[in-house]
């Protein structure tokens, strides 16, 4: 079984009861953010095995397979996570923009609140992305065709006598 399989089987498919798993979640996004500070703060990409870097960042293996998990889709080139090994070498070197973008979209305000951004992004650019995620779910519909109308095929009918029937 790879690293990432026995991460989603450890975190997804483990039965625990409520308490166990709010504990579990709590303490892996209290992890996560604590290597996101870190990250951020940086201003050289991150690299290494990914056994290194649960050491660097003081985390399980398994927590680092969930993180690595989590932000390979934030990355300029993504890691090979579906073939990982624990000596696999892994690059943490992100886009400010898309990853800010989909910790909003992951509802992480935890993360996306974090005040490394502020030397990242600047707050326009954020309240941008924020909102250009947020329109990106909304369901836009068209203006509802009454019986009455013209039909919008052209035709010069009402629509009921000509699309509608």
């Amino acid at each position: 079984m790879t690293l990432l399989e026995n991460w989603r089987q450890m975190a997804y498919q483990t039965e625990r009861d409520a308490r166990s798993e709010q504990m579990f979640w709590a303490n892996y996004f209290n992890q996560e953010k604590g290597i996101y500070e870190q990250i951020l703060q940086s201003d050289e990409p991150v690299s290494g095995t990914v056994k290194e870097l649960a050491e660097k960042f003081d985390v399980e293996l398994s927590m680092m397979v969930g993180y690595l998990d989590g932000i390979n889709d934030s990355l300029k080139t993504p890691n090979p996570i579906e073939s990982m090994e624990e000596e696999t070498v892994v690059s943490l070197d992100y886009d400010p923009e898309k990853l800010y973008y989909n910790m909003v979209a992951a509802k992480a305000d935890w993360l996306y609140g974090l005040p490394q951004w502020e030397r990242l992004l600047t707050e326009e650019r954020r309240k941008e992305l924020y909102k250009q995620q947020k329109a990106s779910g909304t369901v836009v519909k068209g203006k509802k065709i009454g019986r009455n109308d013209p039909c919008p095929c052209g035709s010069g009918k009402k629509y009921k006598h000509c699309c509608g029937r």
